[in-house]
């Protein structure tokens, strides 16, 4: 069959799925208080449908009121009787497979129990409005004549007492169909490859000569491959490579301090890229239109949905909403149950509305990753926001960074340090301090309050890092690849103190 009539048929199956996607934007509390009955409804015999009674539940009220808002130290003994092999803990059928978390650099790591309903009507359904609601609004779309580049996980699938895990992009691309696996580059083996230096060589060697219509994967890891790809083929930029590269599907990270980075290596002006919102708990958002930085809150893939308003969060003992009483512009902590036997459980993410009708949301940041040492309540959000405004005055672009407080001493306030890793460096990083303290005061006005006449901080501190510096650092520890972030914001110094150890350039 002639491939244009392939990507004809693919395309016209993937867009019916749009009907269906009308139908919870048209009645998304409706659709949300349905889902969350049928989740309590089949979980009712479970340990924890026995535990707290699922049969007497009859409203969204009743569940709010029995079941206690958890994290992840809360249920992990019963993720290990699971992971042991026993069954109906928290679902009722049998789950074998774990994604192992790493959204942080913390040491300690999570299994995230992931159901066969998980990967099938969450994770794979998901992937397939990613591109149903790109073709409905690209209809003149080639994505399906060539193939998609896939940069997953960096470890294999690992076996344990008849149980399996491994980062989730490895558990979902063991798990795809195989008209998904044929669209795919590279092949699943190399894809599922452990030692991720090795692992983007094998990539290059198989996708060079392919025609590569998309990428999909984290940001900061697909520059390092695009990058390298670059140097293996001596090419100036990827659509030379590559020439049919239509659009890039990202995740993981804010996109907005890679941007530039991307604009240069595929220097297309109709080059699309579109954001999801994942993780191994579940799939959250997809960008539902094109040049815009929302993402639409995806209300049928077995995920309930409530909202902690960040004003007085207070972890486990925090008072949570339905998505029927959100406001716009409000700062919420996502708490989520799942059809993977995640009950009321806090994931740490932050979002904010957008639009609520329908509901779309943008990223915030992180329940732990946030600065207010001093009152300075300083979020991701503002950081990234004030860093693409310094690096736009002095024509700067930052490929990584990381900031950590200054503690008071004695009568020296404290103040905040940054270590910033530019691919273009600004020609007076003091100039680029200055503007970047200018940008958090106009943004944030805790923070401008307590810069007021320096009244607790003091001018931030801030270091450009040699280049590779962060990229070294997660080598260092065994977290190169796949979806290990660097962790931009901390209430302690422990990241920054190892970065400082491992030589910095210069300082303002």
């Amino acid at each position: 069959m002639p491939i244009p009539i392939v990507n004809s048929i693919i395309s016209w199956f993937l867009k019916k799925r749009i009907h269906q996607i009308e139908l919870f934007l048209k009645y998304p509390n409706d659709v949300q208080e349905e889902l969350l009955m049928r989740l309590i409804k089949k979980s009712e015999n479970t340990v924890f449908g026995l535990t707290y009674n699922f049969k007497s539940l009859q409203s969204y009220e009743d569940f709010a009121a029995r079941m206690p808002i958890q994290k992840y130290e809360s249920i992990a003994q019963y993720i290990e009787r699971n992971r042991s092999g026993e069954q109906n803990i928290f679902w009722p059928t049998t789950i074998k497979w774990f994604a192992k978390s790493s959204g942080t650099t913390n040491a300690k790591s999570k299994f995230i129990p992931v159901s066969d309903e998980a990967i099938e009507n969450c994770h794979m359904k998901a992937g397939k409005d990613m591109l149903c609601l790109y073709i409905n609004n690209n209809p003149d779309t080639q994505l399906f004549t060539g193939k998609g580049l896939r940069l997953g996980g960096s470890s294999a699938i690992y076996e344990d007492n008849n149980t399996y895990f491994g980062d989730l992009s490895a558990i979902i691309i063991e798990n795809m169909p195989f008209w998904a696996d044929f669209s795919s580059a590279p092949k699943q083996e190399t894809a599922l490859m452990g030692e991720w230096e090795t692992k983007m060589d094998a990539i290059i060697s198989e996708t060079i000569n392919e025609n590569i219509t998309s990428l999909v994967g984290v940001p900061s890891w697909m520059l390092v491959l695009l990058n390298r790809v670059l140097d293996v083929t001596g090419k100036d930029n990827i659509l030379e490579v590559w020439p049919n590269l239509e659009v890039y599907f990202h995740g993981g990270v804010n996109f907005n301090p890679y941007r530039e980075q991307y604009k240069k290596l595929i220097p297309k002006k109709d080059f699309r890229y579109y954001e999801t919102y994942n993780a191994s708990e579940g799939f959250f958002g997809i960008q539902d239109q094109n040049n815009s930085d929302e993402l639409l809150l995806m209300l049928d893939y077995g995920i309930f949905y409530e909202f902690i308003p960040m004003s007085s969060y207070d972890g486990e003992n925090s008072i949570a909403i339905p998505l029927s009483k959100v406001k716009k512009n409000t700062n919420y902590a996502v708490v989520i149950t799942t059809n993977g036997g995640l009950w009321r459980y806090l994931i740490g993410d932050t979002v904010k509305f957008t639009s609520l009708n329908p509901y779309r949301i943008k990223i915030t940041g992180r329940t732990k990753h946030f600065i207010n040492v001093f009152g300075e309540e300083l979020i991701i959000e503002n950081a990234e926001e004030a860093l693409k405004q310094a690096s736009k005055k002095t024509n700067a672009t930052i490929s990584d960074y990381t900031v950590a407080p200054i503690f008071m001493n004695g009568k020296e306030n404290g103040s905040h340090e940054w270590i910033i890793e530019f691919s273009k460096v600004p020609k007076n990083l003091n100039l680029f301090t200055e503007l970047l303290d200018n940008a958090l005061k106009a943004i944030n006005s805790d923070y401008e309050a307590k810069r007021y006449n320096n009244l607790t901080l003091s001018m931030p501190k801030v270091h450009q890092a040699r280049q590779g510096l962060f990229y070294d650092w997660l080598k260092m520890k065994g977290k190169l690849g796949g979806q290990h972030k660097i962790p931009r914001l901390s209430n302690k110094r422990e990241f920054l103190e190892e970065l400082l150890q491992l030589s910095i350039v210069t300082s303002n």
